[in-house]
Formats: C-alpha cells, sequence, structure tokens
C-alpha cells in the first residue's frame, strides 16, 4: 500500500469524525476532477464556493432597523 494511503487510513481513525468526513469529500472531489483530466489546481472547493454564496446572500437580505 502506498505510504500516503496508510497514513490517510492511520489519520482517518485519529480525526474527529466531523473533520474525518470533511477530508473524505475533499479527497473525494479531487478524484473526481482527476478521471475528468482536469488539472486538480484549477478545482475549486465546494465547501469555500458555498461559503462565498452564503455571504453573497447575507448581503442582499435588508437590515433590520
Amino acid at each position: 500500500m502506498d505510504t500516503i494511503v496508510e497514513q490517510l487510513d492511520t489519520k482517518l481513525g485519529q480525526w474527529e469524525p466531523e473533520i474525518a468526513d470533511q477530508v473524505r469529500r475533499f479527497i473525494w472531489e479531487i478524484i473526481q476532477v482527476a478521471d475528468q483530466g482536469i488539472p486538480v489546481e484549477l478545482m475549486r472547493s465546494r465547501a469555500v464556493e458555498q461559503e462565498v454564496l452564503n455571504l453573497l446572500d447575507e448581503s442582499d437580505e435588508p437590515e433590520a432597523w
């Protein structure tokens, strides 16, 4: 087994479940992008994209007096 796979397997068991789930999602996204032949450096994190969309939604809300 590749060293990085062994380390990932160990770390996934050590991290808090929420962190391990986030890492699994990020790795899944990277695999999907790589399978499509897209350079990984062009990949946008969906979490970051959603965060930006949330900020934009908040800025569109009228301020309460």
